[in-house]
């Protein structure tokens, strides 16, 4: 129905002013004079169109786009205070004659001759500039029903047969191709949701196309009115303006382009020369004095954004736009909300680089950080995770993990080659000798696994309390990852150990209960 509409409104938009412009056709005749425009050797008669004396008539929006598009714009003025505004006196114009006219540069009145002269400017003008067209009004009205009837067939086909080809298509391939959009186990979109996303943009398609056949028909219909013929120029002008402009920029664009890529491919290698030295320095191929093969992959990941970010600085005033206004109100804009909303993420970003070079622990490390003991899992420029024995993962951001004191118990038994010292307290009454107890606590922590032999374990008395004494047993393993599990069974071997030899672990408490008792007065 909107369309029987739309096509009724154009059907009698143009009747009407096809009629309009047939009973007008006689008044439109402009009549003509003759000026002289170069000096009396070169006098020439031109044939120009007269309204008045003080009247200027304007150039034709054609003419006009054309000396735009040359950046010849400024020369529109000269044309139209002459009189000169249309193609058959533009077409005769000689460079002594625009000499004459106050166009000094030879340059441009070179390229204004080329304009007005060219096949493309005469074939462009000849469509679009109201040339009389030998046909009648009947004629005219015909080819115009006929038109319109062949548009009506191609929406008609387009929305019975064309779409809904393509909408089952789109639907089939769906069913059978799409999978749900995941990204690191979240998945941002079902496959449900891509399907409608991919209908909705074949939608948008069919109301475009829709748009640019009306577009098109209404063009050759105005085309074919004399009346209208100016509209038709100025309509297609919105289409060929932008694409002429968008290639004849990119053709001027592509020595910039050429500086971007030499650029880009230059930084390129850079970046595999560095990760080349990388690989040799974290293989130990390549050993530089004071640097540590873990530094080499930060250290690199360091490079590469400052060399990405040298690389933009370089590639900037080659970008399209960059000197605009606009584009460098942006830049600004950015750079401020980034300078006040990531302070903490610098901050972070700053600890991370200095936890970096620092070593206080690498990937593996079983650490502990405040009350915290746990595996390293994840180390990177903002954050530190860590896995506890129980599988609980917990983060720390940089600038907590740089203020804390860290333990680092692989540090302690990597670099000792004794190992890392385990430790238990046991407390025991004075009544037994010392030297049993410390048999029986040696024993069990041989007893213990992945306890080293050698160095022998050994016990400290660390306290002599009021009713017992503390004794602290300490053996040597390597094996970090199994901590719990070797303080379990030592616990164990202690506690048989104390059985075996028939004594008690539970250590003495006494209790003094002070009874007041009433003083009587001594008698006299």
């Amino acid at each position: 129905m909107k369309f029987k509409i739309i096509i009724a409104i154009l059907i009698f938009f143009h009747l009407g002013i096809a009629c309009f412009a047939e009973e007008n056709e006689e008044d439109k005749k402009i009549p003509t004079d003759e000026i002289i425009i170069a000096d009396k050797e070169d006098s020439i008669n031109r044939e120009i169109h007269e309204s008045s004396v003080n009247e200027i008539i304007k150039l034709d929006n054609t003419i006009v786009n054309l000396m735009t598009a040359e950046n010849l714009e400024n020369y529109i003025d000269i044309f139209e205070q002459q009189n000169l505004n249309t193609v058959e006196l533009l077409s005769e114009l000689t460079e002594q004659d625009l000499e004459k006219l106050g166009i000094d540069k030879i340059g441009d009145r070179k390229r204004l001759i080329k304009i007005f002269t060219s096949d493309e400017a005469d074939s462009y003008f000849s469509q679009y500039a109201g040339v009389k067209r030998p046909m009648g009004l009947a004629a005219s009205i015909g080819i115009a029903l006929g038109i319109i009837a062949a548009l009506v067939v191609l929406i008609w086909l387009k929305k019975k047969y064309l779409f809904k080809f393509i909408f089952h298509k789109a639907v089939k391939i769906c069913d059978l191709k799409v999978k749900p959009l995941v990204i690191k186990k979240f998945r941002l979109l079902s496959k449900k949701q891509i399907t409608h996303i991919i209908l909705f943009f074949i939608k948008i398609f069919k109301y475009i196309l829709m748009g640019l056949l009306l577009y098109i028909a209404a063009i050759n219909i105005f085309y074919i009115f004399p009346a209208t013929s100016h509209i038709a120029g100025i309509l297609f002008g919105y289409i060929w303006d932008p694409i002429k402009n968008f290639f004849k920029g990119t053709i001027e664009y592509i020595p910039d382009l050429i500086k971007i890529i030499v650029i880009i491919l230059i930084a390129r290698y850079i970046i595999k020369a560095l990760k080349f030295f990388k690989r040799q320095i974290a293989s130990g191929k390549m050993v530089i004095s004071g640097f540590y093969a873990d530094w080499a992959e930060p250290t690199l990941k360091i490079m590469q954004v400052l060399v990405w970010a040298f690389t933009l600085a370089m590639v900037y005033p080659y970008l399209p736009g960059s000197s605009s206004g606009a584009f460098q109100g942006v830049s600004v804009f950015l750079g401020i909300i980034f300078s006040l909303g990531s302070s903490s993420a610098i901050g972070n970003m700053m600890s991370g680089l200095v936890i970096t070079y620092m070593r206080p622990f690498k990937i593996g490390d079983r650490v502990q950080v405040k009350d915290v003991i746990g595996f390293v899992v994840e180390k990177n420029i903002m954050v530190v995770r860590l896995r506890t024995h129980k599988n609980e993962y917990v983060t720390f951001p940089n600038t907590v993990m740089l203020s804390s004191n860290i333990i680092n118990f692989n540090t302690s038994s990597n670099e000792n080659s004794e190992g890392l010292i385990i430790h238990t307290d046991v407390t025991y009454g004075y009544a037994t000798p010392w030297e049993t107890i410390h048999k029986i606590l040696i024993d069990a922590a041989l007893a213990t696994d992945y306890v080293y032999k050698k160095p022998k374990p050994y016990v400290l008395q660390t306290s002599l309390d009021d009713f017992y004494v503390r004794y602290q047993i300490n053996c040597y393993t390597k094996e970090i990852e199994k901590i719990p599990a070797i303080y379990t069974q030592l616990h164990e071997n202690i506690q048989n150990g104390f059985r075996e030899a028939g004594l008690d672990m539970t250590a003495p408490h006494y209790e003094v209960n002070m009874v007041q008792q009433e003083v009587k007065p001594a008698k006299r």
